[in-house]
């Protein structure tokens, strides 16, 4: 094991090494860590995201019904922007600030739809259909190339996973485990799914994190405080959560952010 003569030489993700300022063994790892952000203009869970961290975008959720309000974030504060043609809750999103897609959802109640609206930084338009019937599901990608993750209906849990061309969906791979409500982030070869819940009989609130590689997912850095029908935006290794609720027995609906960022850490063995 070679000795270093300063804690930066040589060091390398996943080694072991000695470092002699301390007298300690240490490693170095990948490892994800969430922070807060700025706060929502509404309050409301099962809402939508996407964009990056520091240009997002918050769309539709239930603050007392479902909304079609729109939200645009600077890297510090949300302002307004323009409203879904369908006004609905439990929907994904995916792309940009400027080039976003929404998709999926509970229209009028808990009515599972498959439609598919773009939003150009001003206004949304319609898009391409689901092939599934699709609420509570998560989505990342861009507005042509886009994953929908998830999801149930008739509040059977979904494992599917669709992709999008900016035409049509197609199926893709199957997700690792049932979340319900959860969030997503990333693009269709590195994708970021967090948060949500079990479902029934039990609707535990989950703050376990997937990563995606394009063909399978593995765990990630949990988020902070464990939430469901919160929404995401960002890139894997600068992922953005915000809004949601707590689980029983509270049920409070958050305006919370938090920010996803995997680097390099040091620990001592």
């Amino acid at each position: 094991m070679a000795q270093l003569t300063t804690i930066s030489d040589n060091i390398n993700l996943g080694s072991v090494w000695y470092n002699p300022i301390l007298n300690t063994l240490q490693y170095t790892y990948f490892g994800g860590v969430w922070s807060a952000g700025g706060a929502l203009i509404t309050a409301r869970y099962q809402l939508a995201g996407t964009g990056t961290q520091n240009a997002g975008l918050a769309f539709g959720g239930v603050f007392g019904g479902g909304s079609d309000c729109t939200e645009e974030y600077n890297g510090c504060s949300w302002s307004s922007g323009g409203s879904l043609i369908t006004g609905r809750d439990a929907l994904a999103g995916a792309g940009t600030q400027d080039c976003a897609l929404a998709f999926g959802g509970n229209y009028s109640g808990f009515n599972e739809v498959t439609c598919t609206e773009e939003y150009n930084g001003c206004t949304w338009s319609a898009g391409g259909g689901l092939i599934n019937c699709t609420a509570f599901l998560a989505g990342a990608g861009i507005q042509n190339a886009a994953l929908a993750i998830g999801g149930c209906y008739s509040y059977t849990p979904l494992l599917c996973t669709e992709e999008y061309n900016g035409c049509t969906w197609c199926t893709g791979g199957v997700l690792s485990s049932v979340g319900l409500n959860l969030a997503g982030a990333g693009t269709q070869n590195a994708a970021l799914a967090f948060g949500g819940s079990l479902g029934s009989p039990s609707y535990t609130v989950l703050s376990c994190t997937e990563e995606y590689d394009g063909c399978t997912w593995s765990a990630g850095g949990a988020l902070s405080t464990a939430r469901y029908g919160l929404a995401g935006a960002g890139t894997q290794n600068a992922g953005l959560g915000f809004g949601g609720a707590l689980g029983s027995p509270s049920y409070s609906i958050l305006s919370c952010t938090e920010e996803y960022n995997i680097g390099i850490q040091t620990c001592t063995l």
